[in-house]
Protein backbone atom coordinates (compact mmCIF):
# COMPACT_ATOMS: atom_id res chain seq x y z
CA UNK A 1 0.00 0.00 0.00
CA UNK A 2 1.32 3.13 -1.13
CA UNK A 3 -0.01 5.60 1.62
CA UNK A 4 1.46 7.76 3.87
CA UNK A 5 -1.40 7.30 6.88
CA UNK A 6 0.44 9.64 9.13
CA UNK A 7 -0.86 12.58 7.20
CA UNK A 8 -4.07 13.78 6.17
CA UNK A 9 -5.40 17.40 4.70
CA UNK A 10 -8.16 17.83 7.31
CA UNK A 11 -10.06 20.92 4.71
CA UNK A 12 -11.49 18.52 1.76
CA UNK A 13 -13.84 19.55 -1.04
CA UNK A 14 -15.77 16.07 -2.02
CA UNK A 15 -16.92 14.77 -4.68
CA UNK A 16 -20.07 12.86 -4.94
CA UNK A 17 -18.66 9.31 -4.56
CA UNK A 18 -17.25 10.51 -1.50
CA UNK A 19 -19.29 12.22 -0.16
CA UNK A 20 -21.56 8.66 -0.23
CA UNK A 21 -19.02 6.90 1.24
CA UNK A 22 -17.99 9.16 4.29
CA UNK A 23 -21.92 9.02 5.26
CA UNK A 24 -22.26 5.27 4.70
CA UNK A 25 -20.75 4.90 7.83
CA UNK A 26 -22.17 6.88 11.03
CA UNK A 27 -18.93 6.14 13.11
CA UNK A 28 -16.52 7.44 10.46
CA UNK A 29 -18.32 10.61 9.81
CA UNK A 30 -18.28 10.98 13.57
CA UNK A 31 -14.54 10.43 13.82
CA UNK A 32 -13.83 12.33 10.96
CA UNK A 33 -15.19 15.42 12.37
CA UNK A 34 -13.85 15.05 15.88
CA UNK A 35 -10.40 14.85 14.52
CA UNK A 36 -11.22 18.38 13.03
CA UNK A 37 -11.86 16.91 9.13
CA UNK A 38 -14.14 19.42 7.47
CA UNK A 39 -15.47 18.71 4.20
CA UNK A 40 -17.51 20.62 1.43
CA UNK A 41 -18.79 20.59 -2.35
CA UNK A 42 -19.37 22.35 -5.18
CA UNK A 43 -23.14 23.19 -6.42
CA UNK A 44 -22.97 20.56 -9.12
CA UNK A 45 -22.46 18.06 -6.22
CA UNK A 46 -24.90 18.74 -4.15
CA UNK A 47 -27.70 18.87 -7.00
CA UNK A 48 -26.00 15.23 -8.06
CA UNK A 49 -26.56 13.54 -4.62
CA UNK A 50 -30.17 15.50 -3.27
CA UNK A 51 -31.49 16.65 -6.49
CA UNK A 52 -30.63 14.40 -9.64
CA UNK A 53 -33.15 12.11 -10.97
CA UNK A 54 -31.81 8.18 -10.61
CA UNK A 55 -33.47 5.54 -12.93
CA UNK A 56 -34.16 3.13 -10.01
CA UNK A 57 -34.43 4.52 -6.47
CA UNK A 58 -32.73 2.23 -3.52
CA UNK A 59 -33.54 2.26 -0.03
CA UNK A 60 -30.65 3.42 0.89
CA UNK A 61 -30.46 6.67 -1.59
CA UNK A 62 -32.99 7.65 0.63
CA UNK A 63 -31.04 7.23 3.90
CA UNK A 64 -27.82 8.37 2.69
CA UNK A 65 -29.61 11.79 0.78
CA UNK A 66 -31.12 12.10 4.59
CA UNK A 67 -28.30 12.30 6.31
CA UNK A 68 -26.50 14.66 3.99
CA UNK A 69 -29.27 16.75 4.69
CA UNK A 70 -28.64 16.77 8.21
CA UNK A 71 -25.13 16.59 7.85
CA UNK A 72 -25.80 20.35 6.08
CA UNK A 73 -28.17 21.87 8.93
CA UNK A 74 -24.98 20.65 11.12
CA UNK A 75 -22.88 23.00 8.74
CA UNK A 76 -21.14 20.08 7.40
CA UNK A 77 -20.41 19.58 3.60
CA UNK A 78 -21.98 23.50 2.86
CA UNK A 79 -22.15 23.72 -0.76
CA UNK A 80 -19.72 26.34 -2.67
CA UNK A 81 -20.97 28.13 -5.68
CA UNK A 82 -18.28 28.66 -8.52
CA UNK A 83 -17.40 31.80 -10.19
CA UNK A 84 -16.97 32.36 -14.03
CA UNK A 85 -13.66 31.71 -13.57
CA UNK A 86 -14.42 28.75 -11.50
CA UNK A 87 -16.45 27.34 -15.22
CA UNK A 88 -13.66 28.20 -17.11
CA UNK A 89 -11.46 25.68 -15.01
CA UNK A 90 -13.79 23.36 -15.21
CA UNK A 91 -14.29 23.70 -19.36
CA UNK A 92 -10.45 22.98 -19.67
CA UNK A 93 -10.51 19.99 -17.18
CA UNK A 94 -13.66 18.88 -19.30
CA UNK A 95 -11.76 18.56 -22.80
CA UNK A 96 -8.75 16.24 -20.79
CA UNK A 97 -10.70 14.16 -19.37
CA UNK A 98 -14.36 12.85 -19.84
CA UNK A 99 -15.67 13.10 -16.04
CA UNK A 100 -18.98 14.50 -15.08
CA UNK A 101 -19.63 18.14 -13.65
CA UNK A 102 -19.34 16.85 -10.11
CA UNK A 103 -15.76 15.74 -10.01
CA UNK A 104 -14.71 18.63 -12.60
CA UNK A 105 -16.46 21.31 -11.04
CA UNK A 106 -14.84 19.61 -7.09
CA UNK A 107 -11.22 19.80 -8.91
CA UNK A 108 -11.60 23.47 -9.57
CA UNK A 109 -12.75 24.28 -6.19
CA UNK A 110 -10.14 22.47 -5.03
CA UNK A 111 -7.54 24.41 -6.85
CA UNK A 112 -9.18 27.99 -6.30
CA UNK A 113 -8.95 26.84 -2.37
CA UNK A 114 -5.85 24.81 -1.89
CA UNK A 115 -7.79 22.42 -0.09
CA UNK A 116 -7.71 18.28 -0.69
CA UNK A 117 -9.78 16.95 -3.57
CA UNK A 118 -11.01 14.14 -1.84
CA UNK A 119 -12.95 11.17 -4.20
CA UNK A 120 -13.02 7.46 -4.58
CA UNK A 121 -13.19 7.62 -8.29
CA UNK A 122 -9.81 6.29 -10.03
CA UNK A 123 -10.37 9.29 -13.16
CA UNK A 124 -11.05 11.87 -11.15
CA UNK A 125 -8.13 11.08 -8.61
CA UNK A 126 -5.94 10.37 -11.61
CA UNK A 127 -6.95 14.21 -13.12
CA UNK A 128 -6.87 15.84 -10.02
CA UNK A 129 -2.75 14.41 -8.96
CA UNK A 130 -2.36 15.83 -13.04
CA UNK A 131 -3.86 19.03 -12.24
CA UNK A 132 -3.56 19.63 -8.50
CA UNK A 133 -1.12 17.38 -6.94
CA UNK A 134 -0.17 13.72 -5.87
CA UNK A 135 0.09 14.36 -1.77
CA UNK A 136 -3.58 16.89 -2.48
CA UNK A 137 -5.64 13.69 -3.68
CA UNK A 138 -7.28 11.84 -1.30
CA UNK A 139 -9.90 8.91 -0.51
CA UNK A 140 -12.21 8.09 2.19
CA UNK A 141 -10.06 4.68 2.78
CA UNK A 142 -7.05 7.03 3.47
CA UNK A 143 -9.65 8.92 5.71
CA UNK A 144 -10.26 5.84 6.94
CA UNK A 145 -6.63 4.90 7.85
CA UNK A 146 -5.34 8.11 8.93
CA UNK A 147 -8.42 8.29 11.77
CA UNK A 148 -7.11 4.20 12.45
CA UNK A 149 -3.36 5.85 12.89
CA UNK A 150 -4.11 8.85 14.78
CA UNK A 151 -6.65 6.33 17.44
CA UNK A 152 -9.58 8.72 16.86
CA UNK A 153 -10.92 5.23 15.61
CA UNK A 154 -10.37 1.92 17.71
CA UNK A 155 -10.07 -1.86 16.69
CA UNK A 156 -13.48 -2.41 17.37
CA UNK A 157 -14.74 0.13 15.22
CA UNK A 158 -13.90 -1.33 12.08
CA UNK A 159 -16.25 -3.68 12.13
CA UNK A 160 -19.00 -1.69 12.43
CA UNK A 161 -18.18 0.74 9.89
CA UNK A 162 -17.49 -1.90 7.27
CA UNK A 163 -20.99 -3.35 7.85
CA UNK A 164 -22.89 -0.23 8.06
CA UNK A 165 -21.11 0.82 4.37
CA UNK A 166 -22.09 -2.57 3.06
CA UNK A 167 -25.24 -2.05 4.09
CA UNK A 168 -25.96 0.82 2.75
CA UNK A 169 -24.41 -0.42 -1.03
CA UNK A 170 -21.05 0.24 -0.34
CA UNK A 171 -18.21 -1.09 -2.19
CA UNK A 172 -15.05 -0.34 -0.20
CA UNK A 173 -14.75 -3.10 2.09
CA UNK A 174 -11.63 -4.70 0.12
CA UNK A 175 -9.78 -1.38 0.44
CA UNK A 176 -11.65 -0.72 4.41
CA UNK A 177 -9.40 -4.23 5.21
CA UNK A 178 -6.02 -3.14 3.62
CA UNK A 179 -5.88 0.23 4.89
CA UNK A 180 -6.92 -0.83 8.76
CA UNK A 181 -4.25 -3.29 8.86
CA UNK A 182 -2.01 -1.20 7.51
CA UNK A 183 -2.48 1.50 10.24
CA UNK A 184 -2.50 -1.09 12.56
CA UNK A 185 1.30 -2.34 11.17
CA UNK A 186 1.91 1.48 10.76
CA UNK A 187 0.84 2.04 14.90
CA UNK A 188 3.29 -1.29 15.56
CA UNK A 189 6.46 0.24 14.18
CA UNK A 190 6.16 3.75 15.72
CA UNK A 191 5.82 2.14 18.88
CA UNK A 192 8.66 0.11 18.20
CA UNK A 193 10.73 2.81 17.13
CA UNK A 194 9.52 4.88 20.19
CA UNK A 195 10.92 2.19 22.34
CA UNK A 196 14.23 1.99 20.88
CA UNK A 197 14.52 5.88 21.03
Amino acid sequence: MNLNLSVFYKSNVTDTCAIWNILSSRNLHRAARQAGVTFCCTRFVAYECLFKPRKTSKVSDNELRGRLQKAQVEADFMECQLDVADLQTVGLLERRNRLGKGELSSIALAMKTNQAFMTDDQKARKLGKEVIGNDKVQTTPHLLGWLFFEGKLLDVDKEDIVAEHKRLGGILEQYYEEVYREAFRCRLMMQQTEKQG
